[in-house]
């Protein structure tokens, strides 16, 4: 699917994405992990997801946060974060595109699940990917009945299997979890162990 750069000129601070259109009504926003650890819109497991659902002829939009790359403004600790995804959202909305998915991965799992807890998510279904549960703080005492899937390592220090199970368990353990054996929180070698458990959901 042919990709094109464009920008979300939200007030104050405009961010620069990529996107795939389609003459569908489903969409995919994925958010990337952390700025201030080399985080950004070119993530392999950003792309790797996008791709994905792109394949499965969705929309799709990757963005840089506030800070990162050619986007403007500072790194606001993750509730700034929060509208930059909402921005994004509203985008893709613009579109017409009625259907849409936000995923995350480690630090834009966190911010998904801020927004939800902050009471900005509406009917948007959710997916995971390492949600940082041994770095960053999760609310527990929350609702995600939008949550598809998640997936993290097996060896995945910032996001253990355990704590985040515990998590799902008290957010939607209807959904989906997938432990991917001997694998990290970057993923190296098991990208294609994503866009399988993916594909399975799409499918």
């Amino acid at each position: 699917m042919p990709e094109e750069a464009i920008t979300i000129k939200t007030a104050p601070h405009p961010l620069v994405g990529v996107l795939t259109r389609t003459t569908g009504s489903r969409g995919l926003i994925m958010a990337h992990p952390h700025p201030l650890y080399g985080g950004d819109m070119n993530n392999p497991v950003v792309t790797t997801v996008t791709r994905t659902f792109a394949n499965a002829g969705y929309a799709t939009l990757r963005f840089n946060f506030r800070g990162v790359g050619a986007s403007q403004g500072e790194f606001a600790d993750g509730r700034g974060e929060i509208y930059d995804l909402l921005a994004a959202r509203d985008y893709l909305t613009d579109l017409g595109i009625k259907e849409i998915t936000l995923a995350g991965y480690s630090f834009g799992a966190w911010v998904i699940v801020n927004a939800a807890a902050a009471g900005k998510l509406e009917t948007e279904s959710l997916i995971l990917i390492s949600p940082p549960a041994a770095m960053l703080p999760f609310a527990e005492k929350l609702t995600l009945p939008g949550l598809k899937q998640v997936i993290t390592g097996e060896k995945d220090e910032i996001a253990p299997p355990q704590p985040v199970k515990k998590l799902i368990d008290s957010w939607n353990p209807a959904a989906g979890f997938d432990i991917i054996k001997n694998c990290d929180h970057f993923f190296g070698d098991h990208l294609q162990n994503i866009a399988s458990i993916l594909q399975l959901k799409l499918s």
